[in-house]
């Protein structure tokens, strides 16, 4: 399924690095977040694989709003973190988010980001991306003047952290691409824009 050049495109997410990845590689689009129940889709599951979750939320995210626009390409996008054998959620609090960073710090973790591509109501691509991250052992001074400069900013990521700001601080080495680390695998959804049309070739 393909279209002309500058076809109407739409993300079906309230991401603001979402938006300013898509707006700093000059992809035109239009906003619309998507209404999906993760809880439910996650209890749907039998077993969470964090990478296949991410998958699943962005599909669902990009047929959910392809139903209500099947003229336009829409962009669903997810990103799930796995630690020590477990899913990670957004934390509720800036308490709950220290805790968070203390347990994660001098220890590895991954970032899944998910993206899939619908029209007409109908899946036409998705894919995941993974970034493995290691947190340095930073000091608990260090994480008190993080949480205080950052503030419930943080509450709205994942892993309680922001890479692109004062966050970067908090890191000893990323594996994986930077684009994914901030919530969308970037180049495989712009080559898929340029397949469908979306964007020129």
């Amino acid at each position: 399924m393909t279209g002309a050049p500058g076809e109407r495109l739409i993300l079906a997410s309230g991401s603001t690095a979402r938006r300013d990845m898509l707006a700093g590689a000059n992809v035109p689009f239009t906003v619309r977040p998507a209404d999906v129940d993760e809880t439910a889709l996650k209890s749907g599951l039998t077993h969470v694989d964090p990478a296949e979750l991410a998958l699943e939320l962005a599909r669902a995210k990009a047929l959910d709003v392809s139903r209500h626009d099947p003229e336009a390409w829409v962009l669903g996008a997810d990103q799930t973190l796995a630690f020590d054998g477990g899913l990670v959620s957004k934390a509720p609090s800036l308490a709950a988010a220290r805790t968070r960073l203390a347990t994660m710090r001098g220890r590895a973790h991954q970032l899944h980001s998910g993206a899939a591509l619908a029209r007409d109501g109908r899946l036409v691509w998705s894919g995941v991306d993974t970034a493995t991250l290691i947190m340095r052992d930073f000091s608990d001074a260090f994480l008190d003047a993080y949480l205080a400069a950052e503030g419930e900013a943080l509450l709205a990521c994942v892993g309680a952290y922001r890479l692109e700001g004062m966050g970067s601080q908090l890191f000893d080495s990323v594996d994986g691409d930077y684009f994914t680390v901030l919530g969308l695998p970037l180049w495989p959804v712009l080559a898929e824009l340029r397949r469908v049309g979306v964007l020129a070739p």
